[in-house]
């Protein structure tokens, strides 16, 4: 019996091999510091490779990653040596337009970081405990976005740049009514 495609962990690591958002679905990397080797050796094997235009592929550990660099971040999606490729590097295309669709064409370092919780939102929408759910960047920005812009949400269910919005908003109301 065939099983769903999965994937082990999605990476974002700026140009220095530095975590920006990354999600682990596996226990392969049970410790903190082994996820962090794991993504120092990842970023070293490929930071000499030209992943710019089309993704890229590489054995690693027993594991299939896919590729991407644009600007200076890196983006990868780590898969069991028993996966399609295809899949896997379906994900990392949609996680990477969807990027580029949340971060308004503008995607690198910086602008990620004042963007981390719709980055992290992205993560969540494309996979959930490994399993896939989504892989077309247009739907996963469209849910990213339609979650943040929810301000009547309650403050707790908020990210903290919705709560700071929110909360900038009744203010700005407050002071032009008194």
């Amino acid at each position: 019996m065939e099983s769903c495609p999965s994937v082990k962990n999605i990476l974002l690591l700026d140009s220095e091999g530095c975590r920006v958002a990354v999600k682990y679905y596996s226990d392969d990397w049970p410790t903190n510091s082994a996820k962090e080797a794991f993504e120092k050796s990842v970023f070293t094997k490929t930071q000499k490779t030209n992943a710019r235009t089309e993704a890229e592929i590489a054995m690693f550990e027993n594991n299939i990653v896919i590729y991407k660099f644009a600007q200076d971040l890196h983006f990868f999606v780590t898969g069991g040596d028993d996966e399609n490729e295809l899949i896997i590097s379906t994900v990392l295309q949609g996680f990477f337009d969807a990027v580029g669709l949340l971060l308004r064409g503008n995607v690198d370092k910086k602008e990620a970081l004042e963007n981390l919780d719709l980055i992290l939102l992205c993560l969540d929408e494309i996979v959930d405990g490994g399993i896939i759910l989504e892989t077309d960047a247009n739907v996963i920005a469209g849910k990213v976005a339609s979650h943040s812009v929810d301000s009547g949400a309650p403050l707790s269910e908020q990210t903290i740049s919705q709560a700071l919005a929110t909360a900038r908003e009744h203010l700005t109301r407050s002071l032009l009514n008194v």
